[in-house]
């Protein structure tokens, strides 16, 4: 299951626009190749961030609900329509912003690391939040512990998982850049009159052209959604 080519194509665009380091204009030393093209970006952090949220996430949907049926003859008729809504609304989007930091994290997606960091940004953390602080809604100590370590893991992840991102999102750049430069050292073929076989160099690349790199044509956009 994955997700559709649309939402892959828009989060790839926010991807490059938000997250890619604009200072990095041109091609990286080859003194810089010491580090493996197929360097794993996976955040260890986020993945153990995310392990433990998995087994959090049933104790808190439990104790939300019991504490809700408890309180709920004493809340006013928009506070009762308000928590059923807000408790319904956050079990389905942790269960697909889950689903998206496994995915995006461990097979280094980065669509679905992107949909991952804004869902928990823009959606989870504000209704969790506003579960937290509305007196209104007679918050009682269970709620209030489970609310409280339930924001700690939000604002952990948005924070390790922003940074995955920018890594993950910057080596694919670099990776593109590579690709393409190391496409423009490529000798050319003899012309007619067999005269000697030109190369195209780059007068800021040191050393000898890496060969055994596939050449690539695809476009930076595809390289994010790979």
């Amino acid at each position: 299951m994955s997700l559709p080519e649309p939402v892959r194509r828009r989060l790839s665009d926010f991807s490059r626009t938000v997250f890619t380091d604009n200072n990095r204009t041109g091609p990286e030393s080859r003194s810089d190749d010491n580090v493996p093209d197929n360097e794993l970006v996976s955040s260890l952090p986020l993945q153990m961030s995310l392990y433990f949220n998995l087994y959090f996430f049933p104790f808190w949907w439990v104790s939300s609900v019991v504490m809700l049926q408890l309180k709920y003859p004493a809340l006013p008729d928009y506070y009762k329509f308000i928590l059923v809504t807000i408790l319904i609304i956050s079990s389905l989007i942790e269960v697909i912003r889950l689903y998206l930091g496994y995915m995006g994290n461990l097979q280094e997606k980065v669509p679905e690391l992107a949909g991952f960091w804004l869902l928990s940004l823009f959606l989870q953390l504000p209704l969790i939040l506003f579960l937290l602080l509305n007196e209104g809604l007679k918050i009682q100590p269970l709620e209030r512990a489970v609310h409280i370590v339930f924001v700690a893991f939000l604002a952990f992840q948005v924070v390790v998982a922003f940074l995955a991102l920018k890594k993950m999102v910057n080596q694919l750049a670099a990776r593109f850049r590579l690709h393409e430069f190391d496409r423009l050292d490529t000798p050319l073929p003899s012309d007619r009159q067999g005269g000697p076989k030109t190369r195209v160099g780059t007068p800021w690349v040191v050393g000898s052209p890496a060969e055994g790199i596939r050449s690539t044509s695809v476009g930076w956009g595809s390289a994010v959604r790979a």
